[in-house]
């Protein structure tokens, strides 16, 4: 059966801490395999060029990504007021954090949390975020991404540990706490070098708004991959993230996939679990006006897709 998993209540419109708790004890008390945080750190005034969302020039910014709480403090809330749920994030913009601490930040909350971490990692696109926060240019995302990967991997294992890339060098040291369990890593992205990425490194791909059609076909390409680069193709899992800001039904004929209701966004999750995806998570936050509705329709789509 397909993981189902739901967003946590990190927009502004909610009432940071108090609605995190009550919905992360509601999430898993429902029967959910997974709470999700994602990570914004500004939204730019300027969207034009380069600016835009996701790169593409004037494309805005979604009015919901101001003032979204940080990811790993909201997970770490979450933690504490529930023991089964896995915890997750989708995506960390590694780029923006010193490898080390971000490191030890996961592991830590892991530690904590009786290993229910799962780390959902992207490289990032944002020039402003760069700008603002990132120890690297935005030119070098994708190294820095690589170089976290080899830091995480030393970090996460036993004593001693050590490192050297461009930028950081750890001579033999105890570094602690160690993670619970290993921590799946899940790497985010549909380029062609992200892609690359997934196959050589991860336990598993995330996909962001990525028809039904268009996943099978990425993940059977990113599967022979992964057996090219002499991994296990059946060990690399698939999540896909349903982005939604609207329960509205839709009457378009055919309908796009990821639009709707709680009905039709059912339908999605069922008709992915058919082509082999693993796990699924859905931003319903962005969609709800406040923490009851949130916690009426994660209930609402709890019950439709388990009876699918």
């Amino acid at each position: 059966m397909v993981k189902l998993g739901v967003s946590l209540p990190q927009f502004q419109h909610y009432t940071p801490g108090a609605d995190v708790i009550a919905a992360a004890r509601a999430f898993e008390e429902i029967g959910f395999d997974s709470v999700w945080a994602f990570e914004r750190v500004l939204v730019p005034e300027d969207q034009s060029g380069p600016h835009g969302l996701y790169g593409v020039p004037g494309l805005p910014w979604p009015g919901v990504y101001q003032g979204v709480a940080d990811a790993l403090v909201t997970l770490s809330m979450a933690a504490a007021v529930t023991s089964r749920i896995e915890l997750a994030t989708g995506v960390l913009v590694v780029p923006l954090h010193v490898p080390l601490r971000l490191a030890r930040e996961l592991a830590t909350l892991d530690a904590a949390s009786g290993g229910r971490v799962v780390a959902g990692l992207g490289s990032g696109w944002s020039p402003d975020e760069f700008a603002a926060v990132g120890p690297v240019p935005l030119t070098e995302r994708g190294r820095a991404l690589d170089d976290f990967l080899d830091i995480a991997a030393e970090v996460w294992g036993p004593d001693p540990v050590s490192f050297q890339t461009k930028r950081y060098t750890a001579a033999p040291s105890s570094i602690g706490p160690k993670p619970a369990r290993r921590i799946p890593v899940l790497l985010g992205g549909s380029g062609e070098r992200a892609l690359a990425r997934v196959a050589r490194r991860a336990d598993g791909w995330v996909a962001t708004g990525i028809p039904p059609a268009q996943v099978a076909t990425i993940l059977a390409g990113l599967r022979r991959a992964a057996e090219d680069n002499g991994r296990d193709p059946a060990a690399l899992t698939c999540t896909v993230q349903i982005g939604t800001g609207d329960l509205t039904e839709s009457t378009e004929n055919p309908r796009r996939p990821y639009t709707g209701n709680i009905a039709q966004l059912a339908g999605d999750v069922a008709a992915l679990a058919e082509l082999g995806v693993d796990h699924v998570y859905v931003t319903l936050p962005a969609a709800t006006r406040d923490i009851t509705e949130l916690i009426d329709k994660a209930a609402e789509l709890y019950e439709r897709t388990r009876k699918i």
